[in-house]
């Protein structure tokens, strides 16, 4: 099983004609990676009917041509001398030698005075801002792609067993995400799939709590949200705990947000609007005594990118395709009390969904 770079690239060439554009300009290393295979830095891509290039430099060249040259990728890397040409006058040769005139540029991931300085190099060619199409055919994932974050999402689970018996009275937020971050790269992980969030007590009410110095006290609440990276794909996941024995307002909190999610999950199915998902959760959560301090939207894509569409939220209207591989994470988030949010990344089926992420929901940890 291998990632399929032709039938990828072919997808992309028929919307190209589609659009009646000879080119597209590519500056997302999120694309890069998704198309080329390019796990690298400082890269463009050039995609037109006939060929494919990869501009960057002399700290890149090789490990380029090593990923990006293969039985399924016909790519020429072309390796520019930053002191000597532009990165537009670079461009401008491969978009003439292509006979590409309408141009279609990736405007979200480049700054206005890069685009400037490659127009100033380019005046002849015609450019219009590209749609999301990348972004867009990342959406379905292709059977390798899908075993890639079940991989990572098993490290996760892994990582966490590891350290719940480590939750001890004392112990510091940043301390247990430092050991979170070793333990997934020691399972295997290459990387983390963003900056770990945890947070004890009050601080666990801060949906992105920034792990800091503070100790876990008795009847804390805990957020733990992360996740690990195998060949560049990510997994995502949050589980919430009690130290020791929840009282009851804790015990409904958990209830209430496990409820929403399992709402949200018996409803997914390929067909589902995004939002009709969204609204299954939301019911559980705005008919409890918590509706004021639910967190809004339901989750995300997740893949090559953490934030990938669809963004699940009240005003989606993405309709669910098979294999989409999201994240179900309802949350309730009270200031200055705590909060709790669960989340699983899922694969979209034509029945329903298949979980990817398995660790436990268990509430009260005995410290």
């Amino acid at each position: 099983m291998t990632p399929q770079f032709e039938q990828r690239l072919a997808i992309l060439r028929e919307s190209l004609s589609k659009a009646g554009q000879d080119a597209l300009l590519i500056f997302s290393l999120d694309n890069l990676r998704y198309l080329l295979n390019y796990s690298g830095e400082a890269a463009y891509g050039i995609v037109t009917q006939n060929a494919l290039y990869l501009i960057t430099d002399y700290r890149f060249i090789e490990q380029a041509q090593h990923e990006c040259v293969n039985e399924q990728i016909d790519c020429q890397v072309i390796c520019r001398d930053r002191d000597r040409q532009t990165l537009g006058a670079a461009i401008n040769i491969v978009l003439k030698r292509e006979q590409a005139h309408r141009i279609l540029f990736e405007s979200e991931h480049i700054s206005v005075s890069m685009w400037q300085a490659i127009c100033f190099d380019n005046q002849e060619m015609e450019f219009t801002c590209a749609p999301a199409m990348l972004e867009s055919q990342r959406k379905i994932k292709d059977e390798w792609e899908v075993a890639q974050i079940r991989q990572a999402a098993a490290i996760s689970d892994r990582a966490l067993a590891l350290l719940l018996p480590q939750l001890k009275l004392g112990v510091s937020e940043r301390e247990m995400a430092l050991e979170l971050d070793y333990q997934m790269q020691r399972l295997g992980s290459e990387g983390i799939s963003f900056t770990t969030i945890l947070g004890f007590g009050a601080r666990s009410a801060l949906p992105h709590c920034i792990p800091s110095a503070r100790q876990l006290q008795a009847g804390d609440l805990i957020v733990i949200d992360f996740g690990a990276v195998i060949n560049g794909y990510r997994s995502d996941m949050t589980r919430s705990f009690v130290a020791g024995k929840a009282d009851v307002r804790q015990q409904a909190m958990f209830d209430t947000v496990y409820a929403a999610q399992c709402a949200a999950l018996a409803s997914l199915h390929a067909g589902l609007a995004a939002h009709e998902a969204d609204a299954a959760a939301s019911a559980i959560l705005k008919a409890s005594e918590f509706a004021g301090y639910a967190g809004l939207g339901l989750g995300h894509g997740v893949g090559i990118k953490l934030h990938e569409q669809p963004f699940m939220g009240p005003h989606c209207r993405d309709v669910l395709q098979e294999n989409y591989v999201v994240t179900i994470e309802p949350g309730i988030y009270i200031p200055g009390y705590g909060g709790i949010r669960l989340e699983d990344d899922v694969q979209i089926t034509q029945e329903g969904y298949l979980s990817l992420s398995h660790a436990p929901k268990q509430f009260e940890v005995a410290i």
